[in-house]
């Protein structure tokens, strides 16, 4: 058993720190945020996460995670410090490391004990070495006996708790490599690979991963839009693709977009260190102008169908950026609210998890407490997250309450013909027309 603080408690700390636990470790989650530590302690839950709530109990109940303001406390006999804080995009997409800079700061003024600085948030590759050289200027008059190793998380939120428990490899970075085998030592049970490198290579990794994962929804997206303009179904392209092993299926699926809180900040931030470096990022770049169009795509095609969308009611299923989260951050379905409301259309909308999160970031939507109250009287309905809940609606229902009886599947997840027999017209991401003479849908 080792003892670990974890610094940060939002979505990647929180999931870290509590998986360590129960793996056995004794394990202090910080934060500065009082009432977030308040109500942890009471078990309520920040973030919405499958399994989440439950694991934190079990541990919380055996002692061994415990949640702290207290620096000293977390700190103190620590082995491992993981900085686990936000790293928020800046104007230019560069990551603000402000709140790595202040846990660096803490850890150095505090500990007086041999220990291993990991850094699990998403940073610029050398932040490594920067955050050892924080270190080592605010301990100059005395030294510390310390190692910083990268160690970039692989979490998709909805499913975290598996993918910690089951990832497919562990990323380690040092200078030191006995540094690196020891925080490869608290992983050892989960039996996967580990892969050591040096620090900017470790970090460089996780930048990578999600840069070609984004590329992936933005290559099959502009493939669905070539599909519209010549009558293909993408969704069958993408099947065929899928089979050659080169491929691989996942990541294919036309729809939205991608969004939450790391594609969006990560791709900006890899294309910003390229060019602060001299280079053309211009992959990268064309990857992100092919997301916003995605959604400016299904506005278009709303006004096409509808004449105008002036005062037209619109309803909106699914506000999360994916299913099983209730993260909004990004998320697609609110670039599109936006872009409908810009040209005076009404929307409501409907969450199984994210309508919390939706009442401060979209006062002008009406928020419905179900898809039936979405629908009733609106023009069209615009399927924004594929969330369970939605694959099996009572459509001929829909079909009663809706004015105009126009669906935007935004993630191909109905069966058009059985929505045609309910007097449906309706359009998918990349999907063949059979609406009248229209194949594109889209000006």
């Amino acid at each position: 058993m080792s003892k670990i603080c974890v610094i940060g408690t939002g979505y990647v700390g929180l999931v870290t720190g509590t998986c360590f636990a129960d793996l056995g470790n004794e394990v202090h989650c910080l934060d500065i945020d009082h009432q977030r530590i308040e109500k942890l302690k009471q078990g309520i839950m920040p973030i919405y996460e499958p399994g989440l709530e439950q694991l934190v109990s079990q541990n919380v109940k055996a002692g061994r995670l415990i949640f702290t303001t207290n620096y000293e406390e977390a700190l103190e006999s620590a082995e491992f410090a993981f900085i686990a804080v936000g790293t928020p995009s800046g104007v230019d997409g560069e990551a603000d490391l402000q709140y790595v800079r202040a846990a660096a700061e803490k850890i150095a003024d505090l500990v007086d004990h041999p220990i291993i600085v990991v850094n699990k948030s998403t940073v610029p590759v050398g932040t490594g070495d920067w955050v050892a050289d924080i270190i080592r200027k605010r301990r100059a008059g005395k030294p510390l006996d310390f190692d910083v190793v990268s160690n970039p998380e692989f979490l998709r939120e909805g499913s975290a708790i598996n993918d910690f428990m089951y990832p497919d490899r562990i990323v380690l970075g040092s200078v030191n490599r006995e540094a690196a085998s020891k925080v490869a030592q608290l992983y050892l049970s989960l039996r996967c690979p580990i892969m050591i490198t040096d620090l900017r290579t470790a970090e460089m990794i996780k930048y990578a991963s999600n840069a070609f994962l984004a590329t992936k929804i933005s290559f099959i997206n502009e493939m669905a839009n070539i599909c519209e303009e010549l009558g293909a179904d993408v969704r069958q392209v993408a099947q065929g693709m899928g089979m050659d092993k080169r491929i691989g299926h996942a990541f294919l699926d036309a729809g939205l977009g991608w969004g939450g809180s790391c594609f969006p900040k990560d791709v900006k931030a890899l294309a910003h260190m390229a060019v602060l470096h001299g280079t053309s990022p211009q992959l990268l770049q064309a990857v992100m102008d092919i997301n916003r169009n995605q959604r400016r795509r299904v506005v278009l095609r709303l006004r096409k169908a509808l004449g105008s969308l002036d005062e037209k009611v619109i309803g909106v299923l699914g506000l999360s950026f994916k299913p099983n989260t209730d993260d909004i951050r990004e998320a697609p379905a609110l670039e599109v609210i936006h872009l409908l409301q810009v040209e005076g259309a009404i929307v409501k909308a409907y969450d199984p998890q994210a309508m919390e999160a939706a009442r401060t970031m979209l006062p002008k939507v009406h928020l419905c407490s179900n898809p039936y109250e979405v629908a009733d009287g609106a023009d069209a309905l615009v399927l924004a997250t594929e969330w369970n809940e939605f694959k099996q609606l009572d459509f001929e229902r829909i079909a009663g309450l809706m004015r105009n009886k126009l669906i935007m599947d935004g993630r191909n997840l109905w069966d058009p013909e059985r929505l045609r027999q309910y007097g449906f017209t309706y359009y998918g991401i990349g999907r063949p027309s059979l609406n009248g003479s229209d194949q594109s849908g889209c000006p």
